[in-house]
């Protein structure tokens, strides 16, 4: 039974800090890609950021240098630290993972394979800036 239980969220003011968590359970993350994304009701979802399975992170242009992707093997668990957060970043938090033997195209990454879609999601965490 796979679960992501994302915790973290808030309120927060203008210029304030998150960090939002991930714990997974059930599923093994070798050759996994995790990554958060953000949605807001009325609008489609929205990427945030990514890593793959060897550390290797990906950041959307309007969080990049605010925000930060990173996991603990050790502990199956994904974090998000936001910093400087802007009221455009008020969303539902989710995070997700795609295993990426399950992506058929091309070219084999993380990044596009995210893009095509995710195998697991979290119940997500609301963050309100």
């Amino acid at each position: 039974h796979v679960q992501l239980v994302e915790s973290g969220g808030g309120s927060v003011q203008a210029g304030g800090s998150l960090r939002l968590s991930c714990a997974v359970s059930g599923v093994t993350l070798t050759n996994a890609c995790m990554a958060w994304f953000r949605q807001v009701p009325g609008k489609e979802r929205e990427g945030v950021a990514s890593i793959d399975s060897a550390g290797k992170t990906s950041y959307e242009r309007y969080v990049k240098g605010r925000f930060t992707i990173s996991q603990d093997k050790a502990k199956d668990t994904l974090y998000l630290q936001m910093n400087n957060l802007s009221p455009e970043d008020t969303a539902m938090y989710y995070c997700t993972i795609r295993e990426l033997q399950t992506y058929s195209g091309y070219p084999k990454n993380c990044v596009s394979a995210l893009r095509a879609g995710f195998n697991y999601r979290g119940q997500g965490t609301q963050v309100t800036v």
